[in-house]
């Protein structure tokens, strides 16, 4: 096992950053789980849109500083590159995500001519960048040209108030694969009626009313779980840690990239899922979903290589 190969993935959607009072930082999931992809030495393409300003140029630039392929990026003179505001309170942080916003604006054309040109492995995507119609359009123009080629993994991070029942159910009907957390799959068994008492049970429901290949479901400190179309149950546990945690930010992006190298690099499932149950649970040891510096990866790797 090496990682000399280069497999293509294209990830579709939001690109933006987290405007703390003094600070911003970078982020969106397809924006974090293709940084880590790319620090693992796939090839990520990010199909996404920014505004032609001065956080959009700055992103772009975080973008190329991390060797990722910016082919993908349109660029908007009409629409401001995402925010969220993310105001302090007594309970903590609470997230304010700003509409029309330029990944509200991907232009289908030009993302089915990057789909066309890259030829990826897998395709990315979740619900958030597809609030808006025009961005929606650009997703399904692109999970069409795919014509079930290669695998599709929804992401699907539920953001209150910008998913609706239309966009969940489209969002399954194209996709193969589905990573998704242990409060999720109770609001999609309220949405969708799912019979069923346990989370198992619910999965199953899920999975052959949708007919998925297989559901990720992630439980934060608890671990991790996968069940496919065949029934079989695979449970990681949550791992006990020495160091403090800092956060949790991010940590599902971080299991979600793993995720995906273990599929492409066809490692036993109970593998993927404990490397990548131990990416995530280092990724809550640091402040924010990226590490400063790519030294973080190392360790990683070297132990993959063995």
């Amino acid at each position: 096992m090496t990682f000399i190969r280069s497999e293509k993935i294209i990830l579709f959607g939001e690109v933006l950053a987290d405007i703390f009072d003094d600070r911003r930082v970078f982020g969106g999931a397809p924006f974090n789980v293709a940084h880590h992809l790319k620090a693992f030495g796939l090839h990520p393409v990010l199909i996404s849109r920014i505004g032609n300003d001065e956080l959009g140029r700055e992103l772009l630039a975080r973008i190329k500083d991390a060797g990722m392929d910016d082919c993908g990026i349109q660029l908007d003179d009409l629409h401001p590159t995402g925010q969220v505001m993310v105001h302090l309170e007594e309970r903590g942080h609470r997230f304010e995500i700003l509409p029309e916003q330029a990944y509200d604006f991907i232009h289908a054309g030009m993302s089915h001519s990057i789909a066309l040109a890259v030829r990826p492995q897998l395709i990315y995507f979740g619900t958030l960048a597809q609030r808006k119609a025009i961005s929606a359009h650009a997703l399904v123009t692109l999970l069409l040209s795919n014509q079930g080629k290669v695998p599709c993994l929804l992401d699907i991070n539920l953001r209150k108030p910008w998913y609706d029942l239309h966009t969940i159910e489209h969002s399954l009907i194209h996709a193969n694969l589905i990573k998704i957390n242990q409060e999720e799959l109770d609001v999609l068994a309220l949405l969708f009626r799912l019979t069923g008492v346990s989370r198992v049970q619910k999965a199953a429901a899920l999975l052959k009313q949708f007919d998925l290949d297989s559901m990720l479901i992630t439980c934060g400190e608890e671990g991790a779980w996968q069940f496919d179309k065949d029934g079989k149950v695979s449970t990681i546990n949550g791992l006990i840690s020495t160091r403090p945690v800092m956060d949790t930010v991010g940590a599902g992006d971080g299991f979600a990239a793993v995720y995906i190298l273990g599929l492409l690099r066809k490692w036993p499932i109970m593998l993927t899922l404990s490397r990548a149950n131990a990416f995530a649970a280092a990724l809550c040891e640091i402040r924010g979903a990226i590490p400063d510096s790519s030294d973080f990866y190392g360790p990683f790797i070297a132990d993959w290589n063995r």
